[in-house]
């Protein structure tokens, strides 16, 4: 259904070229985890092998490890002249269009013009200041960023504007925001739209809004969109906040301790949320989105960040490594592997995945022994041209950070399946004049009842589940009881049929 609405299912999304990784005090890393010309092979992986042999071997002989990477220390240029804010540290990243935004802890939110990286025309291919550290002013001072988050991996823009000819659907201005969590200043928000318009010449981030009642989210450590809410993990538990009016946000409602034990991370699919605690993973039904509540739950010895698949789920678990679960029912979640190749995956932080021609990968930010990547399927898997084949991981390619650095996340890829949200509101362009997916009510209706039951399929053809009239039900049952003939039962169709 997540695909059939078009809401995205974190499946099909586009890594590319560049692995983009944080790395903490150690700044950032954006490493090349493909061949430059086409077919854009991952290194070391199958189609690698048989598309560049020369530079597979070359590859495999120096142990699978990654030549190429370009670093950045993690700081504003204009942060050198000062000695507050030298000392950098890199604890979330999110790459969106021709930016990488970044959490980056007593700094607060900084941005890093990642665009034409291979194309530069001068030495530094990662920079702060594009046009003049006087002419733009790209980061923003909070306490203690922690992490960072875009609604949309793609770049709507909610303040261009849209001639009537066209027939376009607004974009909704939530997605003007970028939204960094802090440690001790809850919620902030930040007017990314500038970034967004071509002009360079307006490039002066200010935080819009703060958010943080009664200091309910301190400690905030972990958020992801979802329609028009915020679900952010906080040392309160799981808080939900409205951000349907950004500049006005609220909180609906608070997942405590007796439910979750020091939440970490957060992701949502169609109708069920997964968070890591210290417990494993928590499932939670969210088909009211404002109202999650907890349905399941699946041991993990150390959960720190989750990323959902279709039908599995990916858990950077630690000293145990990859944990791959299977949701296809997520009310009756479990472990189906656990991978660390032979022990070498021991630290993992943070786990993204990206598909590239036709083969799934994770990126696996694996601590003190850097990214990870590993190939979960392959043209050669059975069952690859289906929906969700069984992953078969395979550690391919390793890189190592310089100066004994130590991976701690990793950017999410471009979602290129994802084209409206939770709540309705279009994010992509379709390819017809005034085409759009269905709004929030006209989706509602593909899934639930007019009386807010959920619609169930069942193998039992007279499960009453099945059916969206029980009165009709009802009197097909008696009719049956009675032995009346189908010609005489006078029911609709579909139910005669």
């Amino acid at each position: 259904m997540s695909q059939l609405l078009m809401q995205g299912t974190g499946y099909t999304n586009f890594v590319g070229r560049y692995c983009w990784v944080g790395a903490g005090e150690h700044g950032l890393e954006g490493v090349v985890v493909t061949e430059q010309s086409e077919p854009q092979a991952v290194i070391g992986s199958s189609l690698h092998s048989i598309a560049y042999p020369e530079n597979y071997k070359d590859h495999v002989k120096h142990h699978r490890e990654l030549k190429h990477s370009h670093e950045h220390p993690g700081r504003d240029i204009v942060e050198t002249l000062s000695l507050k804010y030298r000392k950098p540290e890199i604890l979330s990243l999110q790459h969106r269009g021709e930016f990488l935004y970044a959490a980056c802890g007593e700094g607060g939110l900084r941005v890093f013009d990642i665009a034409f990286i291979d194309h530069k025309a001068f030495s530094e291919r990662i920079t702060t200041a594009p046009v003049s550290p006087i002419g733009q002013r790209l980061y923003v001072r909070t306490k203690f960023a922690t992490a960072v988050a875009a609604p949309t991996t793609i770049a709507p823009d909610p303040t261009r504007t849209h001639r009537p000819e066209n027939f376009e659907s607004p974009v909704h201005p939530l997605y003007a925001y970028i939204y960094v969590t802090d440690k001790y200043e809850g919620l902030v928000m930040v007017s990314v739209a500038t970034l967004l318009d071509g002009n360079p010449s307006n490039n002066f981030l200010e935080r819009d809004v703060t958010f943080n009642p009664n200091n309910l989210l301190c400690g905030a450590t972990a958020i992801t969109i979802a329609g028009t809410y915020a679900y952010m993990c906080c040392d309160a538990g799981l808080v939900v906040v409205d951000i349907n009016e950004p500049k006005h946000p609220r909180v609906c409602s608070v997942i405590g301790h007796e439910t979750l034990k020091h939440p970490k991370s957060v992701a949502v699919q169609f109708r069920y949320a997964f968070v890591c605690d210290e417990e494993g993973v928590k499932v939670f039904d969210t088909t009211e989105l404002s109202q999650p509540m907890h349905v399941h739950s699946v041991l993990v010895h150390e959960a720190n960040s989750i990323y959902l698949g279709r039908t599995y789920a990916y858990v950077a678990g630690g000293h145990e490594g990859l944990v791959i679960l299977d949701i296809t029912n997520p009310e009756q979640a479990f472990v189906d592997q656990v991978y660390n190749a032979g022990g070498a995956i021991n630290d993992a932080h943070d786990v993204k995945l990206g598909i590239t021609n036709v083969s799934q990968f994770a990126y696996v930010a694996d601590g003190k022994n850097g990214l990870r990547v590993v190939q979960l399927t392959s043209p050669e898997l059975p069952g690859n041209d289906g929906f969700s084949p069984r992953p078969n991981p395979c550690l391919i390619a390793t890189r190592k950070l310089p100066k004994k650095g130590h991976a701690l996340c990793i950017s999410r890829g471009v979602d290129r399946d994802r084209a409206v949200d939770e709540s309705g509101n279009q994010i992509a362009v379709f390819g017809r004049v005034g085409a759009r997916p269905l709004n929030k009510a006209e989706m509602t209706k593909m899934h639930r009842h007019p009386d807010g039951n959920l619609y169930q399929v069942s193998d039992d053809p007279f499960d009453r589940r099945s059916y969206q009239f029980p009165e009709v039900l009802k009197s097909y049952l008696q009719a049956r009881e009675n032995k009346i003939p189908p010609a005489e039962r006078n029911l609709p169709p579909i139910i005669s049929k």
